[in-house]
This record gives C-alpha cells, structure tokens and sequence, in this order.
C-alpha cells in the first residue's frame, strides 16, 4: 500500500503501519533478500511499532518521534552504535519504499569499526578433523562426508551460509571446479573450491540415498537451513577446543585473509566473496598484521 509524498496524518500512519510492513517485507522477498535479512528488518519494524504504539500517539512531525526512539534505544536498552545504524537504515528505508520523505532530515549514524574476526590456517584444519570424531555407521559416516563438505565449501570459496544452503547440484561445475551462485541483489557470480572439495562433493553424491536438486540435505532428503550450519559448527569448533566464536560468517572470513596473505589481489577476492564495492573487501588488508610486520622488515627501510 504506496502512498503519495503528500501529508499524511500521523495516526492514519500509526493505523496502517501493520499493513505498510506487510507490504515492504513482500517487496522484500521479491527482491531476493535472504530470508535472516528480511527477519532482521521485520524484528526491527516491529519494535519499533510496538515502540509508537506505547507512546500512544505519533508527534506531528514523525522524524521527532523516531528521534525519540534511538534515544530510547540508547538509554534503556544500551544497544551498540551499528544496530543503531541498521535500525536507521531499515527504517529509513522503509519510509522511502513507501515514498514518505518523514525522516529525511535523519542522517545515517556512522557504524562502529571492527576488523573482522577470522581462525588462523591450524584452527580451520583441526575444524575440519574434528568431523572424525563421530561414529562409523553407515548415517554416520554419511554425516560425516556431508559435514566435513560443508566447512570445506564455506572455507574453500568464501560462500554466504545462505547461498550454501540454497547449492543446487547443477549449480557445481566439478571438471572446471567452478560454483554459479546467485548472491544479494540477484547477482550471479562464480566462486572456484579446490581438488579435496571436488572429491569430498562426489563422495557425497556417491553416499547420499535420497534424490535432491539441492546439494546439501538431511537424512530425511530435505534441505538443510542455514541454523542447522551454524548450530553444526559451533559443536565441532567445540569438539576441536577452539575457543573463538566460530560461525559461517568466520570461515568466509578466514577465507578473505588466507588468500589476501598469500598474495591474492584485492581485487579477485573482492570478486569471489560477491562484493559490489572494494571498499567492503578493503577491510581485509587491515586484518592480518603478522604477515605486514614481516613485509616491512623485509623492506629494510633505513
């Protein structure tokens, strides 16, 4: 339900904002937005509705009342400078869909700067040991190909836990070693893996007993979800006695540093992880200060 960019009465607004959402996450689905994103944005809208719907009422000027709510955000709910940028994007974004220009004077806060967290080369190979330590019955020997495929692939091309859980067998070019994924924004691109992920993928194939168009299924032949992934590597990163977090997102992570600190251009890793702008890959080049503290000795500056 668009409406135009005249005024509108705030408590029309505050009647219809169910529906208006309604509208905005189904624009999202078509769009592609992977399925934890558009729970994320719905999470957020929600708060933030429930939070107008106890203050009983919008100002007349509707930037002042989301004013309102960072300011509650911040004070009572002591939540971190970047939801507090991603609360502003959503809900900005929201307003625009719904070409409402309510919060245009609201700029977008900067997001607080962290280098991304990564395992070193011994952490992801005693990860992927780790598989080992289940049983040999036939179901487990099974799970075991599948899972130890599973921290091969997102280690090896760097993949979203999204798009590995979304794999489909005719997706995977085994002779040139190649992956067609279609990322964010529809955006196709191809991700390269390695001789050991090759023979992992057609042992896999070999083992498994239920036909899937999806490459990774359960042992009831449905496809595995993205929580089933993360709950998985959390037990082996466990397993394995590494202390870090360890989640999907890490192993791409880890994926981007590896190859950046064995010399890989910035440029092909930015476009293996499906990164519309280098400026996202560029944090990498922060990230490994082993391997640029060894660079400059060697430079041997006077």
């Amino acid at each position: 339900m668009k409406t135009e960019s005249n005024p509108h009465k705030t408590q029309t607004i505050l009647k219809d904002f169910p529906e208006m959402m309604e509208d905005y996450l189904i624009e999202l689905e078509i769009r592609n937005y992977s399925l934890n994103t558009i729970k994320t944005y719905k999470s957020i809208l929600d708060n933030f509705y429930r939070f107008l719907k106890d203050e009983g009422t919008l100002d007349d000027n509707i930037s002042r009342s989301f004013k309102k709510y960072i300011r509650h955000l911040k004070r009572e709910k002591k939540v971190s400078q970047n939801y507090i940028y991603l609360v502003t994007i959503v809900i900005k974004k929201f307003f625009e869909f719904h070409k409402m220009d309510h919060l245009k004077d609201i700029k977008t806060p900067k997001r607080a700067k962290s280098l991304p967290k990564s395992l070193n080369e011994d952490e992801v190979k005693k990860l992927i040991d780790a598989v080992h330590a289940i049983g040999n019955s036939k179901q487990q020997k099974f799970t075991k190909t599948r899972d130890k495929l599973i921290l091969s692939l997102l280690y090896s091309t760097g993949l979203r836990v999204s798009e590995l859980v979304s794999l489909k067998v005719n997706d995977i070019d085994l002779k040139d070693r190649t992956i067609r994924i279609r990322g964010k924004g529809n955006k196709d691109r191809i991700v390269l893996f390695d001789q050991k992920t090759k023979k992992l993928i057609k042992d896999y194939l070999h083992e498994r007993i239920h036909e899937s168009e999806y490459l990774l299924v359960n042992r009831f032949g449905k496809p595995l979800t993205a929580r089933y992934v993360q709950i998985t590597i959390k037990n082996y990163a466990k397993k394995a006695g590494i202390k870090k977090k360890v989640t999907p997102h890490i192993l791409r992570h880890s994926f981007a540093t590896h190859l950046l600190k064995n010399g890989v251009d910035i440029r092909a890793i930015q476009q293996l992880l499906g990164h519309s702008n280098l400026s996202t890959t560029q944090i990498y080049t922060s990230v490994d200060m082993v391997t640029l503290k060894n660079l400059y000795d060697k430079a041997k500056l006077l």
